[in-house]
């Protein structure tokens, strides 16, 4: 019976390592085209784009300075947050040379259906309240963005404060990366302010 089992687990074994192998490089190959969609999606048209690696708050995020003519052309961040109503969100942020945000992809997130998902949604009140502006002129809380409810003036999606915070956060992220990164882009004696990290929202218990 105990060879039996160990045969058992052996080819069991096996089987997952095979099936592994053979959506290893499509899923990676998905996930490359995701990410050069997101890329088209907030920034303007580019050349090629430069990868920068930062940890913020102890999160992974990538940094693409993307180049038109060797020349920057914008930034695109992609940030997170685990702050969400149903976890793990993940965005896509592209920023001009001035910092000014272009757009905002959606790329991960778990939230309610109706509520929370219409973050992902065109035209949302959270995109709405910074496309095309410059973040340090929105009206911060202790130097970071804040939907309304926490005292600045991002507008949350109804009945979706958690899941707006959660946005807000990945959003104060990106920005934080944004700044770190295009400062040392900038001609000495110039400098994009200095980046402040933020902290994790608070969050209830319901949408």
């Amino acid at each position: 019976m105990t060879a039996v089992l160990l045969g058992i687990t052996l080819v069991a074994s096996a089987g997952v390592g095979v099936v592994n192998m053979i959506t290893m490089e499509p899923i990676a190959q998905a996930k490359q085209a995701a990410t050069e969609a997101a890329l088209k999606e907030v920034l303007p048209e580019f050349d090629e784009a430069a990868t920068e690696e930062l940890s913020i708050d102890e999160l992974p995020i990538v940094v693409y300075t993307a180049t038109k003519a060797g020349d920057v052309a914008g930034y695109a961040v992609q940030t997170m947050t685990k702050q969400g109503f149903g976890g793990v969100v993940r965005l896509m942020v592209g920023f001009t040379p001035a910092g000014e945000v272009i757009n905002v992809n959606v790329l991960e997130q778990s939230e309610t259906p109706g509520l929370g998902t219409k973050m992902a949604d065109e035209g949302n009140p959270l995109i709405k309240s910074i496309q095309g502006q410059q973040l340090a002129d929105k009206k911060l809380v202790d130097g970071k963005l804040a939907v309304t409810k926490d005292g600045g003036d991002v507008d949350a999606l109804t009945a979706a404060t958690i899941s707006s915070r959660a946005y807000v956060d990945a959003i104060n992220r990106a920005w934080v990366a944004y700044k770190s990164v295009s400062a040392k882009a900038e001609p000495a004696g110039e400098t994009a302010g200095e980046a402040v990290e933020p902290e994790a929202q608070e969050g209830g218990q319901n949408e």
